[in-house]
């Protein structure tokens, strides 16, 4: 089995629902006692947060290449950036490592394709739902991306910040992605993908009428699969 190396920190929230489906698919697949052979970094999230409300992604680039080099270096084969937000930087750290970097984007691409589905709603964060990194990163696999209106994107937004990341859930919050995702039903979307690992605590398929792609668990499923392909 090969060592798959989690970047996390952003947030803490996310990463431990990183380390937990890692080991919950690999005993899944091997049984017994089996639990995944990892390695975890957590950064500081409030460095990281302050980097991307000031724009300085060439400095956030030079901390996760930095965290994904003592990733490497204690023994990961393989690395997943546990974010979506933060692809953004996803080439600067494949940059600064020799091991894989599984781009989280492409793993969900191909699981959609794979469903069938071909015209998408996002949720995420702004950086996520606005900047070109992941939506041109799911367009280039042919997929046709739909994002929120401007106010439904502040709100999904605010959400993640003011709650998830901090590991609080609402009632209310929950309502709020399911209008948004009934609009998105509305605009003709097939499917919607939850761009942000907190946003998989919050909804369910059972939130929605169209079919959900949880990035994350997406992700993982894709990083075991190639880890188990070494398996011993």
């Amino acid at each position: 089995m090969r060592t798959i190396g989690l970047l996390g920190g952003m947030s803490w929230v996310s990463s431990a629902e990183y380390y937990r489906l890692v080991n919950e698919l690999v005993r899944r697949e091997l049984g017994g006692f089996h639990s995944a052979r990892c390695v975890l970094y957590s950064v500081d999230f409030a460095d990281v947060q302050r980097l991307q409300a000031e724009a300085r992604w060439t400095e956030a680039g030079e901390l996760l290449g930095s965290a994904a080099r003592k990733l490497e270096a204690a023994g990961a084969d393989l690395i997943l950036l546990c974010t979506n937000t933060m692809h953004e930087i996803a080439d600067r750290v494949q940059s600064a490592i020799r091991v894989p970097l599984l781009h989280l984007a492409d793993a969900t691409a191909r699981a959609v394709i794979a469903a069938g589905v071909r015209r998408v709603g996002l949720l995420g964060t702004a950086y996520t739902m606005e900047r070109d990194y992941y939506r041109g990163r799911l367009e280039s696999h042919g997929l046709d991306v739909l994002v929120p209106n401007a106010a439904d994107r502040a709100a999904v937004h605010g959400v993640i910040y003011d709650e998830l990341v901090r590991g609080e859930m609402s009632e209310a919050s929950r309502r709020l992605y399911r209008e948004v995702i009934a609009r998105f039903a509305d605009a003709g979307a097939e499917g919607v993908i939850l761009g942000c690992t907190e946003i998989e605590l919050l909804v369910t398929q059972d939130d929605s009428p169209l079919p959900v792609f949880p990035t994350t668990r997406l992700h993982v499923e894709a990083a075991v699969a190639d880890a188990l392909q070494w398996a011993t």
